[in-house]
């Protein structure tokens, strides 16, 4: 890219190549074709789940996830404030309510700890998500889940391959998700899945994903559905792409191990692992000390003129302001997650980044921090 550090870059090789060459020659390039249906199996492998469910993205994913699960319009469903606004949005769009907890100041995840004190008779279910890489304590989630009688739903969008206690992240929930944006460790571009071990909840993801076509009377339609399919072309990218899943996941602890050792030192909290984790290490995040005077805006502008790209994190979604215009989260306050999101940043994570270029990120990091 010109010299220019990207973000994230995806890494592609022959087998994707010939996979989408494939598609074009044999004519199957839409939502029909062999790839899709190995690209669940595939996908349902890699996380310990009998089932997968081919969507258009990981929104879509959770929109799908969200709608499979029995619940009354206002019912509630808990997730935590810092996260991307898809989960929020999701749960909206189903017409129930999402009730809010903090983040772990540690891991960045949902603060288990929360969980309980929010639950009332309207409570259905519990979002866990999994945050750039790392795990949620799922133990503690698990055990309201069964204590309360509640679903859960697992966002595995950005901890494809991370384990909890030796169970991978997506496997350990009623019904979870998956994302393939170009980011992600597996990527198609754009795509989704939805992960279940649960028979009708597969039945309704793919009717849904679908317009809600009836098998006996295919342009009769008794509820609204969506077109979210997942193009064959995309999905041959995607097996391909699994197939390095286990490679991916160890370059990822590689580069995050490279940047611990280049960064030691600075005024900088850095992502960890947990005991009972393997942190996969998805976007390598980091949080400014309160003793650094310049504040994230600065610092990645300051390194954008070194032709090195950079994100900010989530904003809490008690702070968004089209959810207070709904009524919602009015007079909240959620602090490790303002202080995380006021503070912290995640630097070049792509899986074509090489170490060389980690180092130059590093070097130019201290320079501005120094």
């Amino acid at each position: 890219m010109n010299g220019i550090i990207p973000v994230s870059e995806p890494l592609f090789g022959k087998e994707e190549e010939e996979n989408v060459i494939d598609c074009i020659r044999t004519g199957w390039i839409s939502s029909e074709g062999r790839y899709v249906e190995e690209f669940e199996r595939l996908c349902a492998q890699s996380c310990s789940m009998k089932h997968g469910i081919a969507v258009s993205g990981g929104t879509s994913a959770l929109q799908v996830a969200v709608q499979c699960l029995p619940f009354q319009r206002g019912d509630e469903i808990i997730l935590p404030s810092f996260t991307i606004i898809s989960c929020a949005t999701a749960i909206v769009e189903a017409g129930a309510v999402p009730v809010l907890v903090d983040c772990d100041s540690d891991t960045w995840t949902m603060d288990v700890a929360a969980i309980e004190s929010k639950i009332t008779s309207k409570t259905r279910a519990i979002m866990a998500v999994h945050i750039y890489g790392h795990p949620v304590d799922m133990d503690a989630v698990l055990s309201l889940a069964d204590k309360y009688g509640l679903f859960v739903i697992e966002d595995a969008a950005e901890a494809h391959g991370a384990e909890y206690k030796g169970r991978k992240c997506g496997g350990m929930s009623d019904i979870s998700i998956l994302s393939f944006y170009a980011n992600k460790l597996i990527t198609t571009g754009e795509g989704g899945m939805v992960l279940t071990n649960n028979d009708d909840f597969a039945e309704r993801a793919r009717s849904l994903r679908n317009l809600c076509f009836r098998p006996e009377k295919r342009f009769y339609h008794t509820e609204i559905g969506h077109n979210y399919r997942l193009t064959n072309v995309q999905a041959a990218i995607g097996v391909a792409q699994l197939h390095k899943l286990d490679n991916f996941i160890v370059r990822k602890r590689e580069m995050a191990k490279l940047y611990n050792q280049e960064l030691t030192g600075l005024p900088l909290q850095f992502p960890i692992e947990k005991e009972w984790a393997k942190n996969i290490y998805w976007m390598y995040g980091i949080v400014l000390n309160d003793s650094v005077e310049e504040d994230p805006v600065q610092v990645m502008s300051l390194l954008k003129k070194e032709g090195i790209q950079s994100r900010p994190f989530f904003w809490p979604l008690h702070e968004q302001p089209v959810f207070n215009k709904m009524g919602l989260f009015n007079s909240e306050s959620y602090p490790v997650s303002e202080k995380i999101a006021r503070r912290g940043f995640y630097l070049p994570s792509g899986q074509a980044i090489t170490d060389e270029q980690i180092q130059k990120v590093a070097c130019e990091l201290k320079k501005i921090l120094n």
